[in-house]
């Protein structure tokens, strides 16, 4: 039962999708209850573990942020086969700096939950992207139904 009522929280919180920074922190929120659900948590540990998660995820998404700038200015096409070469470099050195900082945090982490909880981390967490993911496709083809049914009836009035 706990597990429906979660799942439920996931998709109300994931309705407002593509709204505002509200929005986000609800996704966060069910997010964070997923991962609770799932590691189970004790008090002791959630109170330990979440700032470290916390962290980490900033760091992840610092490290991603610095990719993708580079990312979207770069247009393999227009490019030099130097300029690919380097933009072929640093993604490897992102892919680097990613696992650098996940055994780092797995490090940490592991002093506060157990190997079978940080395994349960990562599937909760593919999960939950997973999660979003369907959502985020179903709420596109609902929108696009929409746009189609009101684009027939405004070609039948016409």
């Amino acid at each position: 039962m706990k597990k429906v009522i979660l799942v439920i929280a996931v998709c109300v919180s994931l309705s407002a999708l593509g709204q505002s920074p509200e929005a986000m922190k609800k996704i966060e929120a069910a997010k964070i209850a997923l991962i609770t659900e799932r590691l189970e948590l004790s008090p002791q540990q959630a109170e330990k573990f979440w700032p470290i998660y916390r962290e980490f995820g900033k760091q992840r998404l610092e490290i991603r942020k610095d990719f993708d700038h580079a990312r979207r200015t770069f247009d393999p096409n227009r490019a030099s086969e130097e300029e690919n070469k380097k933009m072929l470099e640093m993604a490897n050195q992102v892919k680097e700096r990613q696992l650098k900082l996940e055994r780092a945090y797995s490090d940490r982490i592991l002093k506060v939950i157990t190997t079978r909880q940080l395994n349960n981390l990562r599937k909760a967490e593919n999960d939950f992207k997973e999660m979003l993911l369907r959502r985020i496709r179903a709420e596109q083809m609902k929108r696009q139904k929409q746009k189609r049914n009101n684009d027939r009836l405004n070609d039948r009035r016409n």
